[in-house]
């Protein structure tokens, strides 16, 4: 049996939960979980905003823990192990776009916490194409935002190969921004945080960005017309994007990974002139992730993390979920 913490309604309380995840399948792993980060999605998915959840629900995909058992099959991963698992769990391995190295793209791809049970549990089971070893030089507390949150600010540097001396803007400096940051300044990109809050003007200079521009500044953006050859926004909220387009240079690129439910509100000129682009992309594949955690060992970068045992669960969400972490929320045995 595996003993989880599950959600049995909508916005509900997790509870201890207990389910039989039956015979280890062939290509499977059981990994043994030691930490798991919470991330927006899993609230997400917790109150059934996305509209897919199946309840109860068993939370968590930022998972870092050992492997306790392999299937019949596997053979590039042992026991003892330590490894991290993402948002997905398992892919088709036979479409176009898993056979060209991009899993992440798969149609058929098996997410963690959608129709199947995640890491707020002592186990958790998945394929073992989907499971990325973790490297010497990091750190396994911190590891598991790197496998959701981190990934995806870092899957656009290398999805459109961009310039070690490119301008970048980063929207939104919280759980994706804040690594964002980090990731971008090793990159040898100069960096600019763009943010409202007065406060996280000189965390955002402190984590790797090279300056910072008022967000509700009009006067501001105005300025930096033409400046930037990439935005990422990483925020959830519908913002003046036609604002933000006007400060990419020619050809710029903005480029969305904050899950907003708002329609993009984005004028054709804009784009046309300047042959500017607005874009967006998930979680990358396991090749990328594993390039993700060689240059995060490399350059040192780890998200800023606040610990919660998995006993307090709940506590840790209400922090998240009141808008108090800085930056995420790991559960840690």
């Amino acid at each position: 049996m595996i003993k989880a913490y599950a959600v049995f309604e909508p916005g509900g309380e997790l509870k201890p939960y207990e389910y039989d995840p039956g015979p280890l399948a062939s290509d499977q792993v059981e990994i043994e979980v030691e930490h798991c980060g919470i991330c927006h999605s899993d609230l997400s998915m917790i109150d059934n905003e996305w509209g897919m959840s199946q309840y109860p629900l068993v939370p968590g995909h930022e998972i870092i823990g050992t492997i306790g058992a392999v299937g019949a099959d596997v053979t590039h991963l042992k026991p003892g192990q330590r490894v991290g698992l993402g948002w997905h769990s398992g892919y088709c391995m036979h479409c176009e776009t898993c056979l060209s190295g991009d899993q992440n793209l798969c149609s058929a791809a098996e997410s963690t916490i959608v129709g199947r049970h995640g890491g707020f549990a002592d186990k958790v089971r998945a394929s073992a194409a989907s499971v990325v070893p973790l490297p010497e030089g990091v750190d396994p507390a911190s590891a598991g935002p790197l496998f959701c949150g981190g990934i995806t600010v870092f899957n656009p540097l290398v999805q459109y190969g961009i310039s070690p001396n490119a301008r970048v803007g980063v929207v939104g400096i919280g759980g994706l921004g804040h690594m964002a940051l980090q990731f971008l300044n090793a990159w040898g990109c100069e960096v600019t945080a763009f943010t409202s809050s007065a406060a996280k003007r000189e965390e955002a200079l402190s984590l790797g960005a090279h300056h910072t521009l008022d967000s509700r500044d009009n006067d501001a953006l105005a300025a930096a017309a033409g400046r930037f050859d990439l935005i990422l926004s990483t925020v959830n909220v519908k913002l003046d994007w036609n604002a933000y387009l006007g400060t990419l240079k020619p050809k710029g690129r903005l480029h969305i990974v904050g899950a907003t439910l708002e329609p993009l509100d984005v004028g054709a000129f804009s784009l046309i002139l300047a042959q500017r682009s607005v874009s967006g992309s998930p979680v990358g594949s396991p090749v990328t992730i594993g390039k993700m955690l060689d240059f995060a060992a490399r350059h040192d970068i780890k998200p800023v993390t606040e610990s919660f045992s998995f006993e307090e669960i709940n506590d840790a969400i209400a922090h998240l979920r009141n808008g108090k972490a800085r930056y995420r929320v790991v559960l840690s045995r």
